[in-house]
């Protein structure tokens, strides 16, 4: 895997929280999918890739989700793990201000009008 020398780096499930939280994502920063699962072959790599970088881990507030973020705590200690409420339960499903506000109260810069609940 390949980071383009971005500093911070998110780990999300799938495809669509990528595409999501890219829109909402104002500076640059990499976003990595596990696609619900996670190799240990890749985990390895992945741990040896980023150490360096600041991870976030923002995973769907589910059962699969909190299994993976487990993993993900084993594997980075220092990565700060970001949550999103209970009641959208899937990152792809939460309102674009819910994740903006997320992502903000994590130092990560934001499209302001995502910020807008309207």
């Amino acid at each position: 895997m390949r980071i383009l020398g971005y500093d911070k780096v998110i780990i999300v499930e799938g495809t669509t929280d990528k595409r999501k939280v890219k829109t909402i994502v104002k500076e640059p920063i990499e976003i990595i999918c596990t696609n619900g699962t996670i190799s240990a072959t890749l985990l390895d790599e992945w741990v040896d890739t980023l150490y360096d970088k600041d991870v976030y881990v923002l995973v769907d507030a589910d059962d699969a989700g909190e299994k993976l973020r487990k993993k993900l705590k084993r594997e980075f200690p220092r990565a700060e793990h970001l949550y999103i409420d209970k009641m959208y339960r899937e990152v792809a499903s939460a309102p674009e201000f819910h994740l903006a506000a997320v992502l903000i109260a994590a130092n990560i810069e934001v499209h302001t009008q995502y910020l807008d609940r309207g």
